[in-house]
């Protein structure tokens, strides 16, 4: 049975227009840092680099385990020095990003090398292979919400979660802003797109 885990782990679902409050477990992530907006060509090759290897190990948990399950949506971890940049102006040349997707906790070590190993074997090796890592998040407490539409949009709700939610619920920003993308934003309509943003707090 494949599992999908969008549909089985709360952390996946979040509510258009309502912040609401989760406790996110410890996830395994594939990895790939980088700066600068998504439209950089670094981000680019991120995305490039961490499919291959995540369907790779899609199936090699399919065939050597028996445990089948849908490749999860792209992730990333946005952050800067003035969290401004956010909510105010999207200077995107300040940003700093993780592109990650994530991966079962029975995808072991030997595993991700083994992948790593089968993909840059290919003739279609990607360019960014050597920045891959594979690495583990524990965000714990997190505020998120849906967001539908550009991402040029997200600065006003980003702003009343930083800024209203998150001070009225006695609460503090502490990690670094977290974008889930359920939705293909390299095909999909910008009015369209389906957003899970989350930050972690105390």
């Amino acid at each position: 049975m494949k599992i999908d885990f969008k549909k089985t782990l709360p952390s996946y679902k979040a509510r258009r227009g309502v912040f609401e409050v989760v406790d996110v477990p410890a996830m395994q992530y594939l990895m790939v840092d980088g700066g600068g907006g998504p439209e950089a060509e670094s981000f680019k090759r991120a995305i490039e680099t961490v499919y291959p290897v995540a369907y790779t190990l899609k199936f090699m948990s399919k065939n050597d385990l028996g445990k089948d399950y849908v490749v999860p949506p792209m992730e990333a971890l946005w952050w800067a020095e003035d969290w401004s940049v956010f909510t105010t102006g999207y200077d995107r040349s300040r940003w700093e990003w993780s592109v990650m997707l994530m991966t079962p906790d029975w995808i072991t070590r030997e595993m991700f090398d083994a992948a790593v190993e089968k993909v840059a074997a290919k003739k279609n090796r990607p360019p960014g292979l050597d920045e891959l890592r594979l690495g583990t998040l524990a965000e714990g407490r997190c505020v998120q919400t849906l967001h539908l539409g550009p991402f040029a949009d997200e600065g006003p709700v980003l702003k009343r979660m930083h800024e209203q939610f998150i001070p009225e619920q006695g609460l503090k920003m502490t990690g670094k802003h977290h974008e889930i993308y359920f939705s293909d934003f390299r095909k999909t309509a910008p009015e369209k797109l389906r957003t899970l943003l989350r930050q972690p707090v105390a």
